[in-house]
This record gives C-alpha cells, structure tokens and sequence, in this order.
C-alpha cells in the first residue's frame, strides 16, 4: 500500500466540441491548466492525436510552451509524443528548450502508438528510417543522451569524434516517462531504468501484468533509483450524480464511436448528446462497462474511489483526464464543466 498522500494530475487531449474552432478550444485547455497550476495538482500533461475532429491536441511541445507562459508551480509535460512520427534529436530539442523555459517543471512522455488512422501516419512517417518503430528502444537512448548536459557523440568511419547537443549550454534535462498499455512498453521502461504509465484511461486491460512485469523487471539506471509509475482514469464529477453521469455520454458516444469504427465527429454536448441517444442508443452497450472503469460521481464518492484505485495498484498519484462535456449554453472559449471536476477534486489534490 502506497504510504504518500494521493496526488492528482490532469491529461489533456484538447476537446472541441460542436461549432467550435481550434482556437476556442486551446483558449479553454490553457484556462483549465492555469486552473490545475492553481488549485495545486501535481503535473498537467498534453496528449498527441491527429487528425480527429474532436481533439485539438496534435502538438504537445507548442501546447505545454503556452502553458508554461501562464503557470508557475505545476509540471508540464506531454502525454505523450509518439515518437515514431518524429525525428529523435527534434523531440530533444524541442523539450530540452522547454527545460530552458520552465526549468525543473518540463516531463517527456513518450508513447509507441501513432495517435491517428494509416493514413495520417504514414504522412507522419515520411521521414526515413527515424520513424521505424523497430528503432524505438534506440531512439528514447538517443533522446536521453541528446537531451543530457554532457550531450552526445557521433563516430565517424575515420575515427573522429562529432558531439550533438540538444541545446548548447543545458544545465538540466527534462524527465523522461515511458507510455503504454502492453507488455512490451512496461518491459521496455524496465529495462531502461525510466518511469512507466499506464493509459488505463484508453483500455485498462492488462493492467495488472504490465504494473507486475515493470516492478519485477525493473533495473535501475543509477544507483538508488526505483520503479516509479502511475495511471491514467477518466473522471467526471459534478454536484450531483445525475449531473456527472450526464456530462459524461457525449465522451461515452465518442468512445462507441471509436470502437465500432464508426465516423468520428466533433464531441457533442450534453444536450446534442441525450437527443442522439435516445434515436441510436450508441453508448447504451458502454455504460456498464464506463460504470465500472470510468469515475463518474460526486466529489466525494469520486475521491474516495480514486483513492482506492491507487491503494490497489501500490500508486501515489492518478492522472485524471476530465471527459466532462459541455453543454449548449456553455461559452465556446471555456470549458466549465472540465474545470468544475478539478474544482471538486482539488482537496484530494
């Protein structure tokens, strides 16, 4: 049983809802991480997705750049860059310069998947053999030592010596997580020495041997350090549970959507949502299962249930991804419902 106190941090995929622009939806993410700075949960992490009329969050870098403009205590990080789609020493540079910005605040989350359909990722991947997902044990290394103030060197066939910095005069290095939901990303953080979360937020399934491989396997990269890790939920709380559970379909319908292979569309509110429902019963086949691995409730039940969840898995923090949605009435540059659950949680925080 963990002994610390339960943090919360926050996942962010950018949601825009229904006649919503980008910018209206980056204006309300960047409001609710101040709200996050302030009410003093732990880490406000970006994810990367491409291509889905319902999330905004493509590039995590810019994002936690604006955010680090408008916080002061709280970490920020991305949740995370799939670093297939990217070029290693480009991930290096870019989070050793947000280091430089916010120091001792930036975290590096890196994830194996493409975060989009075939079709975007092969667009993504058109950079050679930098996006070959065999490679990617070699290129987290190659981000580690890029990222490093003694940065990296290149051995040419001659002999000589080429040093690569991902920043010319870093003083520090942002902290690197390893993502995922399988074995293989859990045995990988292991062997790596390198913190782990698990997006139990996406799926949950195999939860357990994933925690059980990285706490087994898990072989320190220096001395004195230990396996670290915490999970992902989607959480939904409101004043009264009737409330939560209506905030929650539009989210819900989203994820029949994904799973059925259905059309994806801009996230409806809570009005568009009950209206659909009652024609299509979409989310119908999920409500069980959200009742069992979402947190949909009020403030206390929700606390107390996170708490659990973390006492179960041996975590001390649980990054929650707010899936509130809004509803019609709700300005298009705000997200009150999103920033009403870190508002009720904040205690547990």
């Amino acid at each position: 049983m963990s002994a610390a106190p339960l943090a919360l941090s926050v996942l962010d995929l950018v949601p825009v809802r229904t006649g919503q622009t980008s910018a209206q939806a980056v204006t309300a993410s960047l409001a609710t991480a101040d709200a996050a700075d302030r009410l003093g949960y732990r880490r406000y992490w970006f994810a990367e997705h491409h291509n889905m009329p319902a999330v905004a969050s493509t590039t995590p870098p810019v994002l936690v750049a604006a955010a680090a403009a408008r916080t002061s205590r709280i970490r920020l990080g991305s949740g995370g860059v799939m670093l297939p789609n990217h070029s290693p020493l480009v991930v290096a540079e870019q989070f050793a310069a947000l280091e430089a910005i916010a120091p001792g605040r930036i975290d590096l989350g890196i994830g194996r998947a493409p975060g989009s359909d075939p079709v975007i990722t092969q667009l993504l991947r058109q950079s050679g053999t930098t996006s070959d997902v065999d490679r990617f044990p070699d290129n987290i290394r190659d981000i580690l030592a890029l990222s490093s103030p003694e940065g990296a060197s290149l051995r040419f066939t001659s002999g000589q010596e080429y040093a690569v910095r991902a920043t010319p005069a870093a003083t520090a290095a942002p902290e690197v997580w390893l993502l995922g939901s399988s074995d293989y990303s859990a045995q990988l953080a292991a062997s790596m020495g390198l913190p782990y979360v698990f997006a139990n937020h996406f799926s949950g399934d195999g939860l357990e041997r994933a925690l059980d491989l990285y706490r087994s396997q898990f072989r320190p990269a220096s001395e004195g350090e230990i396996p670290r890790t915490f999970l992902t939920a989607n959480v939904v709380v409101a004043d009264t549970d009737a409330e939560a559970r209506a905030l929650a379909l539009p989210q819900l319908r989203m994820m029949a959507r994904l799973r059925g292979g259905r059309p994806l569309t801009a996230l409806e509110t809570v009005e568009q949502a009950y209206a659909a429902e009652a024609a299509d019963r979409l989310a119908a086949p999920l409500e069980s299962w959200a009742a069992q691995r979402w947190f949909i409730g009020t403030p206390d039940a929700v606390a107390e249930r996170l708490r659990e969840f973390a006492t179960r898995w041996q975590v001390d923090e649980v990054m929650i991804s707010p899936v509130a949605a809004a509803r019609d009435s709700d300005a298009m540059d705000a997200a009150p419902s999103r920033l009403r659950t870190l508002e009720l949680l904040a205690p547990a925080a």
